[in-house]
């Protein structure tokens, strides 16, 4: 049996919380170490269960990885073996981020097909395209992507969708690359930037960093560096969040406030008054929020992972809202939860209808992803009497320390194990 929260609902958060770095970026940048010899360093490394999954895979490659707090390192073989086999990757999606850094090293990969999170199909088409463009061939055989090039030269790559993995593994191989290589309809999420940076840092040379068009010139090699891990805007989003459910007043720090732009407007328009600053912000709700309408998009849009947190949003606030999932299509799991704990919630396709009401009620739910597990927290902090969040082993995968920064702010949580 896995463990569960028992989450008692009427708390009001109030206080401080300070977000790590974001587990869309960190699992990326260590895979990105395997392309310079020698030791890279992060920094501002979150404490969540993925880490030492992907360290796990990197090992099984020929790398050794230290984690120390939130140190990583990760001391990358002169030549890494280019099979990462399916007990390594099975439990985590991110795991195929090495395939773009296999193929830049060793010019061949065999990376078994990877698990994660139940929110729908994520295919790996895009990934396969944008190589099989800068010269390799690549088929799915025997549950893995099989890659292999003679060499790999540079190309123009245009997205049907701008795909954060997609863009992450076609960047990664093109910077050892011969010539020069676009990528058209890039992703443009923070992430993406955090890794190019750390790239450039390396001796890459890409140059478009934060639009929709990267420009990769290759170079020969690249060297190992030092690099701090951006903030995570996905918890910070759900702290926010949860300030505006529970009618708190909640200060997150650790986050540039404009990778929340969206969401923070989001607040603002359901009667959240919300103060930027420098290394974060402040969202303080006095009165029952106000619906609002919200629809995903890739950034700057509004994140599908924060779409869990909108919803129950929704299910508390005065009136009627529309929420559009437009990245994934089963993330509406979610929302049969929710009417678990009483939501007023009808799904039609890619589309939610949530009339809210004045509080949900208590009752066992169980996550199917990270998201919708913190998002499940949230509704438990909001409804009566206590309820049993299932699977929580999602979230030790997205949240460092959850339960303690929860309790911090003044909620009722307890972890039961087993």
């Amino acid at each position: 049996m896995s463990d569960r929260y028992l989450v008692t609902g009427g708390a009001r958060l109030s206080g401080e919380v300070v977000v790590g770095g974001a587990k869309n970026s960190v699992l990326k940048l260590m895979a990105a170490a395997l392309l310079a010899e020698g030791p890279t360093v992060l920094t501002n490394v979150p404490e969540i269960a993925d880490v030492p999954l992907m360290a796990d895979v990197l090992r099984g490659l020929g790398a050794k990885v230290q984690i120390d707090g939130d140190t990583v390192v990760v001391d990358a073989p002169a030549m890494p073996d280019y099979h990462a086999d399916f007990d390594a990757v099975k439990q985590f999606r991110a795991s195929v981020c090495v395939l773009g850094p296999l193929m830049a090293r060793c010019r061949r990969a065999v990376v078994a097909l990877p698990g994660g999170d139940a929110i729908g199909s994520r295919p790996l088409d895009m990934h396969q395209s944008g190589l099989r463009a800068l010269g390799a061939r690549s088929e799915i055989e025997h549950g893995c992507v099989v890659a292999e090039a003679d060499e790999l030269r540079g190309a123009a790559v245009s997205l049907e969708f701008p795909s954060v993995g997609a863009t992450e593994n076609i960047l990664m191989a093109a910077v050892l690359s011969e010539g020069v290589t676009t990528i058209d309809n890039a992703a443009r999420e923070p992430e993406i930037v955090d890794l190019c940076g750390m790239l450039n840092q390396m001796g890459a040379r890409i140059e478009g960093i934060g639009s929709e068009t990267l420009t990769v010139t290759g170079v020969d090699h690249l060297e190992p560096t030092t690099h701090h891990v951006v903030g995570d805007r996905i918890v910070a989003g759900t702290w926010g969040i949860a300030a505006a459910m529970t009618r708190g007043d909640v200060t997150v720090r650790g986050i540039d406030p404009q990778y929340l732009s969206l969401v923070l407007k989001k607040l603002v328009d359901a009667g959240a008054q919300v103060d930027r600053m420098a290394d974060g912000f402040r969202v303080r709700q006095d009165e029952r929020p106000r619906a609002v309408d919200t629809a995903t998009l890739p950034f700057p849009g509004y994140p599908t992972d924060l779409q869990p947190m909108a919803i129950g949003l929704a299910t508390i606030s005065e009136g009627m809202s529309l929420i559009t999932e437009n990245v994934f299509e089963a993330r509406f799991r979610f929302v049969e939860e929710m009417v678990r704990l009483g939501a007023d919630a009808r799904t039609d396709g890619h589309h939610a209808v949530i009339r809210g009401i004045d509080q949900l009620s208590s009752a066992p739910v169980w996550a199917s992803d990270i998201r919708a597990g913190a998002g499940l927290v949230l509704a438990g902090l909001v409804a009566d009497g206590v309820t049993e969040v299932h699977d929580i082993e999602h979230i030790d995968r997205g949240y460092p320390h959850f339960e303690e920064q929860l309790r911090r702010l003044g909620g009722t949580i307890e972890r039961v194990r087993g």
